[in-house]
């Protein structure tokens, strides 16, 4: 499905935040462009998030991942702010360290830990499309493969098995990594939602696959890829629906 940004929403604020640490913030407001919406850059430290209509809490190693990943992120006043705008129904999408953020802010369940092999890994990774109906993933299609670039150490998805069962029964899987699991996350979970599918995590990067030539490889051959745009170009879609 190709990624078209909805007309009737080109400006919509997305809001992108900065944390001592974030590397993808500059990234992510890119890929918000590319799609025809407005990045708007939130600081951690700041309560207000400025009107903005959806977030990206973008990858990097906030605070240093001292702790643990994302652990001192989750008490930010921008995050307090951020969950109750997420329980309100604003989209919110964890890249990597926002993923690992999220969970720990209990927006999403389950934990990261460091990667079954115990060493960073950057790749472009295939993956499969199990949810196509959150705020997130509308534009694309249940079941279709997409090529998106990877990159954490503390990558690997947890949770005890009730919580995955309850995730699957309910389509709360949105992506799952596609011929290897790179960090050993349980069932092969990429990434996940809540129950209304306006929040979604996930640790690879699609802000990384958004524009030709600087992206992974696609159809068109190497550095084509733009699977990530789709991210981007969906939430303006929901946002037009809501």
């Amino acid at each position: 499905m190709t990624a078209v940004a909805p007309e009737t929403l080109d400006g919509a604020r997305v809001g992108v935040i900065t944390f001592p640490g974030t590397l993808d913030d500059r990234d992510a407001a890119r890929a918000v462009r590319l799609a025809g919406g407005t990045p708007v850059a939130l600081w951690h430290a700041d309560a207000d998030l400025h009107g903005v209509d959806a977030v990206v809490i973008p990858g990097g190693f906030s605070y240093g991942d001292y702790l643990r990943a994302g652990a001192i992120s989750r008490f930010a006043p921008a995050m307090g702010s951020v969950a109750d705008a997420a329980q309100g129904g604003m989209p919110v999408l964890g890249i990597c360290n926002g993923f690992q953020i999220l969970t720990e802010a209990h927006l999403l369940p389950g934990s990261m830990v460091k990667n079954d092999h115990l060493q960073f890994i950057c790749r472009e990774q295939p993956l499969v499309v199990e949810n196509a109906s959150t705020a997130w993933t509308n534009q694309f299609e249940a079941g279709q493969r997409i090529t998106i670039p990877l990159k954490n150490q503390d990558g690997q998805y947890v949770a005890d098995e009730r919580t995955l069962d309850e995730l699957e029964g309910e389509g709360r899987v949105v992506f799952r990594y596609d011929g290897w699991n790179p960090n050993g996350s349980r069932r092969d979970i990429a990434g996940i939602t809540n129950e209304r599918g306006n929040v979604v995590g996930l640790m690879p990067h699609p802000e990384h696959a958004v524009e030709p030539g600087f992206g992974p490889a696609g159809k068109a051959g190497v550095r084509t890829g733009t699977d990530g745009l789709t991210f981007f170009t969906s939430v303006l879609a929901a946002l037009v629906k809501a």
